[in-house]
């Protein structure tokens, strides 16, 4: 019976790595190295803390693993998920936790086969995304001529919009308090949030 329950953890900890792995949000922070040079290894390492948070902590509620998600994802790979996955991720985490807690082998190894599915069409998705990214930044450089030069401004000259202000037409007030230049021209600089 030990080496059965060995198993079932052994399973978990692949299926914590497979749910992962299918989670949008994660994949894109790794793709575009949100969490520094190391994205990938970080996220490897999530598998490993969430399934030790898991088995730490035998009775967890759904809004505590998602806020050790938003947690992470916050500090690790500098993103704010406002998706509305972490419910979804937080359930199927607790979802496999459960079966492992209960032994039950078979729905989890299931459970682990749809999360691998669902991996598979999210990179196949980002595949697609990328691929018409690419067909309509070569229609833009067509229609454009290519040749168009770009004006790249210090951020030091330029006032950052502060959060919760809107662009637009009821916004040309506020921008005119942050500065002549920006409300001119009809760029607005956002700053990345610093560590």
């Amino acid at each position: 019976m030990a080496a059965s329950a060995d198993q079932a953890w052994a399973l978990f900890g692949a299926g914590v790595q497979a749910v992962l792995e299918a989670w949008p949000a994660l994949q894109i922070a790794v793709e575009n190295s949100f969490g520094g040079a190391h994205s990938r290894e970080k996220a490897l390492w999530l598998g490993g803390a969430v399934r030790d948070y898991f088995f730490q902590n035998a009775d967890l509620e759904r809004d505590e693993v998602e806020d050790f998600l938003a947690d992470i994802m916050s500090t690790e790979f500098d993103t704010l998920v406002e998706d509305g996955s972490l419910p979804q991720v937080s359930q199927q985490l607790q979802t496999m936790f459960r079966y492992c807690q209960s032994g039950e082998e078979p729905l989890l190894r299931e459970f682990i086969t749809q999360m691998s599915q669902k991996q598979k069409d999210v990179k196949a998705v980002e595949a697609q995304t990328v691929n018409q990214t690419n067909d309509d930044s070569d229609q833009e450089e067509e229609i454009d001529g290519g040749d168009e030069e770009m004006e790249v401004t210090d951020s030091r000259e330029t006032p950052a919009l502060p959060c919760g202000a809107q662009t637009g037409p009821s916004s040309a007030t506020s921008l005119a308090s942050l500065g002549h230049e920006a409300a001119e021209d009809g760029w607005i600089v956002i700053q990345r949030k610093k560590k």
